[in-house]
């Protein structure tokens, strides 16, 4: 039983609070039954389980928690276990998408419809503890690559003045590329796409959330191609 605050388990996980640190040391913590849960189910065993009660004394694990329940179980992983990138039927390429709430909820949504993300430099980092929490154990499952390695014909997701995606076939090898919500896709990353697509809307928002765009996007791909 861990019993002082001391103990270099916990001084790794207050070491992996930092982004810099996780991505020198290759590890990331989950935390919380259900994402701890969600890893070993998916095949990936942590290389530290510390559980309140039984390996460490809970009020020791709640000082290194970054959540505002302390949580039962925490776990550290290798990044290196999880999926290897690879091409899936459909996927999302995501442009400076800085937000890790919302990298978190597009993994969560490319795991509901079988696809695959890709991320830029200055993305959000998708094993920090806010996009683990919004990916809800997705990241554990969803291959996970580079911007400029996701193959296939992309589709570039516009607020305003692209085709409706209603009007645009759709087939294998689809990406939907999505940028950060405020400056949209520059110049040089439309004109890699095959087209530009407009998700029509008949409210007077002027333009969705980009997870909510990504999310109806791969859903409407899904209800089309099956």
């Amino acid at each position: 039983m861990i019993t002082s605050r001391d103990n270099p388990k916990l001084k790794l996980v207050r070491r992996l609070e930092s982004g810099s640190q996780r991505r020198r040391l290759g590890l990331f913590v989950a935390e919380g039954e259900d994402l701890v849960a969600a890893g070993r189910e998916a095949g990936i065993e942590p290389v530290e389980l510390l559980v309140a009660g039984q390996s460490v004394e809970p009020a020791l694990l709640a000082e290194v928690s970054t959540l505002p329940h302390a949580p039962r179980e925490l776990a550290v992983f290798r990044a290196d276990d999880l999926p290897a990138f690879e091409p899936r039927r459909v996927g999302l390429a995501l442009w400076h998408v800085s937000d890790p709430g919302n990298v978190g909820t597009l993994i969560r949504s490319a795991d509901a419809c079988g696809a695959s993300v890709a991320l830029s430099r200055g993305c959000g980092e998708p094993t920090g503890p806010k996009a683990l929490r919004a990916s809800a154990g997705a990241v554990f499952r969803v291959p996970i690559g580079r911007f400029d390695d996701a193959p296939g014909r992309r589709l570039a997701l516009v607020a305003h003045g692209g085709r409706p995606l209603g009007d645009v076939e759709l087939a294998d090898g689809d990406i939907f590329v999505l940028g950060a919500e405020r400056e949209g896709l520059p110049e040089e990353v439309l004109a890699a796409c095959a087209e530009q697509v407009t998700l029509a809307t008949p409210g007077p928002a002027e333009s969705l959330n980009v997870a909510a765009a990504g999310a109806i996007a791969l859903w409407e791909w899904h209800r089309r191609r099956g």
